[in-house]
């Protein structure tokens, strides 16, 4: 099908001139362009495996943790190898890096241009919304860099960690960038190492001069995966390291009864009666609160309030959910 536009043929143009100059291990090789008439096809070496998420998905169960991990290191390699060459991506996405009958990741879709600005972030296809792996800066300022990469590649270690699932669930773009804004992170995956999902973490510093380059990402993962955590201990007297409270803001989006349920589950009860003082009887209440709200109500530790403001945003989130699912029915 030809282009449909003038700016989609200069885009198709800049595609295989931009996969040309790349020569590594894990990026998708170009075999070569066919022109015919005003119609353009590039041609790849080819990936019988087809993109990572589905591959992820169709697979399922059948991959331990190690094994996922085992395909980081090379992607992380593939973007150490661009962001020495001055080459931003722009769109890192697990659906954007294409698997090998060998089951070596390869990283593709390539030739977004300089032009490409932050509007495109908020268009949505197949569901798909590009807000789930854009920075905040972004989101907000149509900046995009090696750290906005940065950002992305965290979000794509989530996915390939949780099987190729839709980050941020079935959350909008627009609740996605509010939620990020308030501070909201995924939280790990199961069965994911936490070593792993700190530096998931890591890359989701709000300060892009706070996350990791790419070369010190390669080089956590590689080690990651030659000296993997020990396992963990099956008995039941094994000792349970503690949950940092942020962490178990984020675990899940349960159902709480009531907000003395929801305080409980990020073990901070001690605030229930401050709570109810305050006239924050209701979920929804809570939903809505601010940091200079919790500063109201007079809790002075910043590791409290810190996981508070996380709890809160995770169950803005959920409210939000029930509210859309309430005005659909």
């Amino acid at each position: 099908m030809p282009p449909r536009s003038a700016c989609a043929r200069t885009a198709m143009r800049a595609h295989p001139l931009t996969l040309g100059q790349f020569d590594h291990s894990h990026i998708v090789r170009l075999e070569g362009v066919v022109t015919r008439g005003s119609t353009l096809m590039i041609v790849t070496e080819y990936m019988s495996h087809g993109a990572l998420d589905g591959f992820l998905r169709r697979h399922e169960g059948q991959m331990v943790a190690g094994q996922l991990m085992g395909l980081l290191p090379g992607l992380a390699s593939a973007m150490k190898y661009l962001s020495e060459m001055g080459y931003v991506h722009r769109g890192l996405a697990a659906r954007r890096v294409l698997v090998s009958s060998g089951l070596i990741c390869k990283m593709s879709g390539f030739g977004r241009g300089p032009r490409d600005r932050a509007e495109a972030v908020y268009t949505t296809m197949s569901g798909r919304s590009p807000a789930l792996w854009a920075a905040p800066e972004t989101l907000q300022f149509g900046h995009f860099s090696s750290a906005s990469d940065v950002w992305s590649f965290g979000v794509v270690m989530w996915e390939v960690m949780a099987f190729g699932e839709r980050p941020y669930w079935d959350m909008s773009g627009q609740d996605v960038i509010k939620a990020v804004e308030d501070g909201f992170r995924l939280p790990p995956p199961r069965n994911c190492p936490s070593p792993l999902h700190r530096l998931m973490l890591d890359c989701w510093q709000k300060d892009p001069g706070e996350r990791p380059r790419f070369s010190q990402i390669h080089s956590i993962l590689s080690k990651m995966v030659q000296d993997p955590e020990p396992p963990k201990c099956a008995t039941a007297t094994c000792p349970r390291p503690p949950t940092p409270l942020a962490d178990r803001a984020f675990s899940t989006f349960p159902s709480f009864g009531s907000v003395g349920a929801w305080l409980g589950a990020l073990d901070l009860g001690r605030y229930k009666d401050s709570f109810a003082a305050a006239g924050y009887g209701s979920l929804e209440a809570v939903a809505a609160m601010t940091a200079q709200d919790l500063m109201s109500l007079g809790i002075s530790s910043v590791e409290h309030r810190e996981a508070l403001l996380s709890g809160i945003s995770a169950l803005r989130a959920r409210v939000l959910q029930l509210q859309g699912r309430r005005v659909q029915v």
